[in-house]
């Protein structure tokens, strides 16, 4: 791991869905910027469905291979803190930096709900990219 570059924890309470997205897209496309990381305040037993199949099918990431549930306690300590929309109770976790994405779940939803999200997520990760390219020191 490189210690020039910040850890980014991606947070949501069940961690399955939104986090999960934010993570694989945070490796993928920015992974030469920041370390990505997800998780939340209840653990799940497996990752949202409908998730898995459209990132695989718009980017070709198998998040069942590279990626599982986590909690708070499961992952490092953060640099960056993003807050992915958790309703009434976000889970709480120090950092140097906190953004708040608050993205509905899209869970259950259509196909165009998740790709308006994953789309949505991928921006986002790109303009962090560059955030973190231009101040972090």
């Amino acid at each position: 791991m490189n210690k020039n570059k910040p850890k980014v924890a991606f947070l949501c309470t069940h961690n399955a869905c939104r986090s999960q997205i934010a993570e694989a897209l945070g490796r993928k496309l920015a992974g030469d910027a920041f370390e990505p990381f997800s998780a939340g305040t209840e653990k799940q037993d497996h990752l949202d469905p409908g998730a898995v199949k459209w990132m695989k099918e718009l980017h070709g990431v198998d998040m069942e291979k590279t990626q599982r549930s986590k909690t708070l306690r499961d992952i490092p300590a953060p640099d960056i803190v993003i807050l992915m929309g958790c309703g009434i109770a976000c889970p709480a976790m120090k950092a140097a930096y906190e953004e708040n994405w608050g993205f509905d779940d899209p869970s259950g939803k259509s196909r165009e709900e998740y790709e308006k999200t994953i789309r949505i997520i991928e921006q986002r990760i790109l303009d962090l990219k560059e955030k973190i390219q231009k101040e972090w020191k």
